[in-house]
């Protein structure tokens, strides 16, 4: 009996997040309500998040939105965004940090897992470092985990990838 599977991850696309970035600094230069402010958005380094700087934390927060509203159409999820550091103002300028969310930790994957076995009994998870494979013999069965999955409201993002 053929065996099919595929893995589960959290990540997102380097790529679309350089456009994302690209967006962003453009309608920011577009828009009235940030000519003559520090409002800027930088890469953290090794690109792993944005740095966001303006007057105050509405503007910080102005800017987020905007970062929000590139994921979607771009089908990223803005769960990617850590946006649980808070912001530091100093010198008539407020910043903040948000990192990208990767990889699942093992608190993560063990959720996931458990909730697979849960609701579908002949499916087997395996926890693999940052991922979790999913084996079947039906594909019905693992389109349908697909869908439930997406249909959780997980904190975190997932992606389904290697789908044999």
């Amino acid at each position: 009996m053929a065996q099919f599977s595929f893995d589960i991850v959290s990540d997102y696309d380097k790529a679309e997040m350089n456009n994302v970035f690209d967006q962003t600094q453009r309608e920011m230069g577009n828009r009235y309500d940030f000519k003559g402010t520090p409002a800027a958005i930088e890469w953290l380094p090794d690109k792993a998040g944005f740095k966001i700087t303006g007057n105050g934390e509405w503007q910080i927060d102005a800017v987020t939105d905007i970062v929000r509203k590139k994921l979607a159409p771009l089908r990223q999820s803005k769960k990617v965004l850590d946006t649980s550091k808070e912001i530091i103002e100093r010198n008539l300028k407020a910043t903040k940090e948000i990192a990208f969310r990767k990889g699942l930790d093992q608190e993560k994957a063990k959720k996931i897992t458990a909730l697979i076995r849960q609701h579908y009994p002949k499916i087997k998870p395996q926890i693999q470092g940052d991922m979790v494979r999913v084996t079947s013999s039906s594909k019905d069965e693992l389109q349908a985990l697909i869908q439930l999955l997406k249909s959780q409201d997980f904190d975190f993002p997932l992606d389904f990838i290697n789908y044999r």
